[in-house]
């Protein structure tokens, strides 16, 4: 098996991961520094508590699903920052998110590097605020952008026009992510490559239940139908700890056995 490798992004200038640690994190986004909190970081802060105390906005954790901002300075207005050539423009959710997961920066590095120039037509499912489709368009390929939530394809909108990349060939589906690909399979249509970024647990604008562990197996044998022959990229990202970069190693190995390829 090939040896899985840990990536982190290391030319990122209008965002900085500043100090971790009792349950929380200390970013800045362009000039705009935010507390969040995450479960999973059970070590000590190491920097002082007059930093942590200095950030703009905190996010307080009411359970597991609801919270609150508390803001001590407002974000700008209109609160927008790059990667390279890319524009993300920011504001912050009630699920603590703010539009952006910076560490997928490693993920549009290579989406830049795989398409280099080529018009491949790729699926993009979970799309979320566009990160990923903004990566694909600016790299020359063809995006179909899935999410099930209007609001995101609003969002992905913005940042599409932020980036200049309006004009770029994009369709936008609002649709649950697995009846979408159901649907292209009976009308015979097929993608050079496919990138998603599953929730650990979701809905549908139609009320459709979302769980990875059980979901996610049957998503992607569904996306064996609409594969090229020989497709170009296959890109799958999961933010939970639930499911291990080694089991998604193997799920994707079993989805691409009879197209060749590597995994990594």
């Amino acid at each position: 098996m090939t040896p899985i490798v840990t990536e982190y992004p290391t030319d990122w200038e209008d965002y900085e991961l500043i100090d971790t640690g009792d349950g929380g994190k200390l970013e800045r986004f362009g000039t705009y520094r935010l507390v969040r909190p995450d479960p999973r970081i059970l070590w000590t802060r190491r920097l002082p508590p007059e930093i942590w105390d200095a950030a703009n906005a905190l996010y307080h954790r009411a359970d597991i699903k609801s919270g609150e901002w508390e803001v001590k300075t407002p974000p700008p207005n209109p609160w927008i920052i790059h990667y390279h050539k890319l524009a993300f423009t920011l504001r912050p959710t009630e699920f603590k998110h703010v539009g952006l997961f910076p560490e997928q920066a490693v993920n549009w590095n290579w989406l830049e590097k795989t398409i280099a120039g080529k018009p491949l037509n790729l699926l993009n499912l979970f799309a979320y605020t566009g990160g990923a489709t903004m990566a694909a368009l600016a790299a020359g390929a063809r995006v179909t952008h899935v999410d099930a939530a209007k609001s995101a394809i609003s969002w992905a909108n913005d940042n599409l026009r932020a980036s200049g990349l309006s004009e770029k060939p994009v369709r936008w589906i609002e649709e649950d992510a697995y009846k979408f690909i159901l649907r292209e399979a009976k009308r015979g249509k097929t993608y050079d490559g496919i990138i998603m970024d599953p929730p650990r647990f979701g809905r549908g604008s139609k009320g459709e239940v979302w769980k990875l562990e059980h979901d996610l197996p049957k998503l992607l044998l569904a996306c064996k139908q609409i594969l090229a022959p020989s497709p170009a990229l296959i890109l799958i990202n999961a933010y939970t700890a639930d499911i291990s970069s080694l089991v998604l190693h193997q799920m994707l190995t079993d989805m691409t056995s009879s197209h060749g390829g590597s995994v990594s």
